[in-house]
């Protein structure tokens, strides 16, 4: 198994360029979150997230049940709707949505498919959204947080350019 470094770069920009950020996560737990907090100075930029594990906390903090009964929780456009909420709630210049499995299926959503996550970046009036398949040497779960915020990460550097 390979080890994943987080890519503390982007984090530091967003810092420097006093860009703010919140965030939306369900399979990450509060790992993006993290990830943003271990970087001194974070606090001016981040205001908080939410961790929204069930579709009724998502639903709670913004995102449509339409969208959810539509297109799935584990949907690019869940994904899409929580960036969104997650920017608006906490009135930042980014957000990001996070939701899928990185485990087993989800017996309480039937579009649950293990190893599949959806994320979303929205800043400004971009958005960009991704499905990512997550790869078998990724056997732990930490591993796979990692590489999903690494990805994340990856997009934000990408939208700020």
């Amino acid at each position: 198994m390979r080890e994943i470094n987080v890519n503390y770069d982007v984090i530091k920009r967003l810092i420097q360029e006093k860009i703010t950020i919140s965030a939306m996560e369900s399979c990450t737990g509060g790992f993006f979150a993290s990830v943003i907090t271990d970087c001194s100075g974070a606090s001016d930029i981040f205001p908080g997230s939410f961790v929204t594990y069930s579709n009724a906390s998502k639903e709670k903090t913004g995102v449509s049940c339409h969208i959810i009964e539509k297109y799935g929780v584990y949907s690019l456009e869940t994904a899409q709707e929580m960036a969104k909420a997650s920017s608006e709630y906490y009135k930042t210049m980014i957000g990001v949505g996070i939701t899928g499995s990185l485990g087993r299926k989800d017996p309480n959503n039937s579009d649950s498919v293990s190893g599949q996550v959806f994320y979303a970046v929205k800043y400004n009036e971009k958005l960009i959204s991704q499905k990512i398949e997550l790869d078998s040497a990724l056997q732990d779960r930490n591993s796979m947080k990692k590489y999903v915020v690494n990805k994340v990460l990856d997009s934000i550097l990408q939208i700020l350019s």
